[in-house]
């Protein structure tokens, strides 16, 4: 039985971890916590509209990939665009 100590959040708290994460490809459960919302509204729009969430996509079937250097670049740089 898992308790809830015992169950690890997935996804990533910092930019910083992303950063320093090995992985080619994040998935949507990965970057929920940066866009305020669940990995299945980003798979969604990824099969709806993909160049609305204006950052590069993979989608393999239902699958949907984010290039993990590109995430970081549209998070750091079109994401201080848009801050007021």
């Amino acid at each position: 039985m898992m308790t809830d100590s015992s169950k690890k959040k997935k996804g990533f708290r910092t930019l910083e971890e992303i950063e320093a994460c090995d992985k080619n490809f994040l998935v949507p459960e990965d970057i929920e916590p940066f866009l305020g919302c669940d990995r299945y509204s980003i798979n969604l729009q990824a099969r709806e509209d993909p160049s609305a969430l204006q950052f590069p996509i993979c989608r393999m079937g239902t699958r949907v990939k984010i290039p993990r250097i590109g995430f970081i670049n549209w998070y750091k740089y079109a994401m201080a665009v848009d801050d007021p």
